[in-house]
């Protein structure tokens, strides 16, 4: 029988407080996990998170076919992938396509979420359009 980690109080702050913005956001745990993203993001995503277990960050961010000005983004370079493996701050533009098929330049901030001290819990990934 699989058992669920529990998710850390900070991750549940955090959702609620995504549950309440109109702009675009998505929560990841440590292991880089999507455990939330909210109904701004749905809007893009093309699914309700209620649909979808277990997403990863890189699947997620993947499913828009982020590009720079260069050609695509590897996933290791996309802004949420950043701040889940180092731990810090990151802001990125990018041009993606949405679950609409429409071409889109966006602006990306994703930043890790700490506990006490040192604690890293996982990350917020927010975007909006340029």
């Amino acid at each position: 029988m699989e058992t669920r980690r529990q998710k850390h109080l900070v991750l549940i702050l955090a959702r609620e407080f995504a549950s309440n913005l109109a702009t675009p956001t998505a929560i990841a745990d440590d292991h880089g996990t999507v455990v939330f993203y909210n109904e701004a993001a749905e809007a893009v995503v093309g699914t309700p998170f209620a649909e979808t277990a277990d997403l990863s960050l890189d699947e997620w961010s993947q499913r828009f076919n982020p590009r720079a000005e260069s050609g695509p983004v590897p996933p290791e370079e996309l802004a949420g992938h950043v701040a889940l493996q180092e731990r810090r701050a990151v802001h990125e533009r990018y041009r993606v396509t949405s679950m609409d098929g429409v071409e889109r330049d966006v602006a990306v901030t994703a930043f890790p979420l700490f506990a006490q001290g040192d604690e890293f819990v996982g990350i917020v990934v927010i975007f909006w359009r340029e």
